[in-house]
């Protein structure tokens, strides 16, 4: 993607079912679930890289043992950091003890990081700051094992406010105003009053106290303290949390905005928030790999047992489609096949553009995950040169000559990698002018292959911003000549934020709005913005459900290719030479390349949750009034 989005984050969970002596015997080390989780969090390094964590629990250790071990960073690679930093603990503590090496209950008792339990997170950071204090896993501490939390998620809340203000009305006095912490201290609220409760009923059976806790932990009901906890949430999710005693869950979201898939056999239990992960570092196949179902909760008991749970209601499902379009990893056999036909359903209105001229037009694509969907366009026109070369053979029938044949089968799609990334350069000046001149140089262009009379059909994910096609990319393009620059976009037009997890907070940023505003200006329809911000001021004190997106009627007069060729306007200047065009995927083919993945509020401003709507009016409200607060 030329515009750089940020995802919210990446999880793993490690359940181990089998004592570490099993794992050390079948595997050669009883730190087993420490290296799968490296290999699931680095398979997974695309969801973050602004910083990871990891947290492991370690099963039934005696009073004084330390049983939970954590460790995050923001280091420049943050995942190699933690590893690095749990191998050097763990190296020493064998150095300085070399009667550890073959003993796995001496390993258990007296190295941190071992354990059954492990929970695994990358960052990218869209809200708060990025310090090490803002990098999950988080951790609730408290002096009764069961009462300790540890928690990681792939998640925004549209009703952060709200559930700040219940945690408040509750007594609590949260430490920070973010929604992982406010989740946290809503689920940890409802542990405590679990454990107080089955510790009452205990004594009142005539336990004692340290005879309860055992009992504790096999009565407690984690499938009714999520209920209870996210009763009024309103957001996209994945979440995942430890409890001290050992207890684990996964929890997903009603609509399946954020995604989580699972593994079970006998040896582990393993969630994480791709599938190809689990696959990979499992070595199993794809129909063993399960998607948790939304509203559903994936728990495993301190015993091993493992259930699934409907915590709420499922809505109409609403998974998020910028997971197939560009998030998730595209070994996925899914979504490899998907993004494939995103490019094939592009082609038609990029045949269009060329005048079916494939003879004089140059393919490509921004790498470097616009290249499944440039395959996927290939292979359509490709389809396309072949029914013309048969149409030309058949209309010269006998009289056609074996040279003429040969002529007309040697014609080719021509095919070049045009643009190169420059993966080591960084815009780290944040003054606007150097930065822009840095911007312009991310990308380096292939010369020597295209000529004055040809097209140039460059495909990217999505356009977002537009910041780096028209500083960046359309003056690299046009420096090679050709006579008609085409930019392809996979993904439709970004018309509204996101407020389940992307970095899209507000509604400036994005080329589309820009490209709209334009149009009303030069339409004499500029009084619609007006309108539209009283009516999201009119909104303000409704409750969610009752709120309305109002600020479509800000597209409403105008066509996708309206808009479109504004947004080309607006992204190439007087100093580019060719003529460009920018075609974007349509809404509705969208749908047929990801049937599954329905999610398409980005474009569609049709919000999977109600939260959403009040999201998008805010975003507005804050646009005209200029303030530059994000809208949730």
């Amino acid at each position: 993607m030329s515009d750089v989005l940020k995802h919210e984050c990446g999880i793993a969970v490690i359940r181990l079912l089998k004592p570490l002596e099993f794992y050390k015997e079948k595997y050669g080390s009883a730190f087993y679930g420490v290296n799968k989780m490296y290999l699931m969090m680095e398979k997974q390094h695309n969801r973050g890289q602004d910083g990871a964590g990891f947290a492991s629990i370690k099963l039934n250790t005696k009073p004084g043992e330390r049983y939970i071990s954590r460790v995050r960073s923001i280091a420049q690679q943050p995942i190699q950091d933690i590893f690095a930093q749990i191998n050097e603990r763990v190296n020493k503590e064998f150095a300085d003890h070399p009667e550890y090496s073959d003993d796995v209950a001496l390993q258990k008792k007296n190295i941190p990081y071992i354990g059954e339990v492990l929970l695994g997170h990358v960052r990218y950071g869209t809200f708060g700051k990025n310090s090490v204090e803002s990098v999950h896993p988080f951790l609730r501490q408290n002096n009764w094992m069961h009462r300790n939390l540890i928690m990681a998620g792939n998640f925004n809340m549209t009703n952060v406010k709200e559930l700040f203000r219940n945690l408040i009305e509750l007594g609590q006095h949260p430490k920070e105003y973010t929604d992982t912490i406010t989740i946290m201290e809503k689920i940890g609220h409802f542990l405590d009053d679990a454990v107080s409760k089955i510790y009452k009923d205990l004594k009142k059976e005539g336990y004692n106290k340290r005879e309860a806790s055992p009992q504790i932990a096999e009565r407690l009901n984690v499938a009714k303290i999520l209920r209870r906890a996210a009763k009024n949430w309103d957001g996209g999710y994945a979440m995942a949390g430890l409890i001290g005693h050992g207890d684990s869950f996964v929890l997903r979201d009603p609509a399946g905005i954020r995604p989580a898939y699972y593994y079970k056999d006998d040896e582990v239990v393993v969630i994480a928030s791709e599938r190809p992960v689990i696959q990979t570092v499992f070595n199993v196949k794809f129909e063993d790999v399960k998607e948790l179902e939304p509203g559903h909760a994936l728990i495993t008991k301190n015993s091993g047992k493992v259930s699934i749970k409907k915590i709420l209601q499922p809505l109409e499902r609403k998974a998020c489609s910028f997971e197939r379009i560009y998030f998730s990893r595209g070994s996925d056999a899914e979504i490899y096949q998907e993004r494939k036909m995103l490019g094939k359903l592009l082609m038609p209105k990029v045949l269009e553009a060329i005048g079916n001229d494939t003879k004089n037009t140059v393919f490509s694509y921004i790498p470097n995950t616009a290249e499944t969907s440039f395959f996927g366009m290939i292979e359509t026109a490709e389809a396309a040169l072949n029914k013309n070369k048969t149409a030309a053979i058949l209309t010269g029938q006998r009289s056609i000559s074996a040279e003429k044949v040969t002529e007309i089968l040697s014609e080719r799609i021509r095919v070049e990698k045009i643009a190169i990334k420059d993966v080591k350069l960084r815009t780290f000046i944040t003054e606007d002018s150097s930065r822009d001149d840095l911007v312009a140089h991310v990308y380096d262009v292939t010369y020597g292959v295209i000529k004055p009379t040809d097209n140039l059909v460059i495909i990217d994910d999505s356009i977002v911003r537009g910041t780096t096609l028209k500083k960046s990319i359309l003056r690299m393009l046009d420096r090679l000549h050709p006579k008609k620059i085409v930019v392809v976009s996979s993904a439709p037009q970004i018309r509204y934020p996101d407020c389940y997890g992307i970095d899209m907070a507000n509604l400036e940023s994005l080329v589309a709005f820009s490209a709209a505003l334009a149009l009303l200006k030069e339409n004499n329809q500029y009084h619609i913005v007006k309108d539209v911000y009283d009516k999201c001021i009119d909104q303000t004190e409704l409750e969610d459900v009752y709120v309305q997106n109002f600020v479509k009627e800000i597209y409403d007069p105008f066509t996708d290719e309206q808009i479109s060729d504004k947004i080309a306007e607006l992204l190439s200047d007087d100093s580019i030479e060719a003529e460009v065009k920018i075609i974007f995927q349509s809404v509705e083919n969208l749908h047929k390349a990801c049937p599954e993945h329905l999610g398409d509020w980005y474009f569609t401003g049709n919000y999977p949750t109600v939260g959403g709507n009040r999201v998008v009016n805010r975003a507005f409200i804050n646009f005209y009034e200029g303030n530059k607060e994000r809208a949730y």
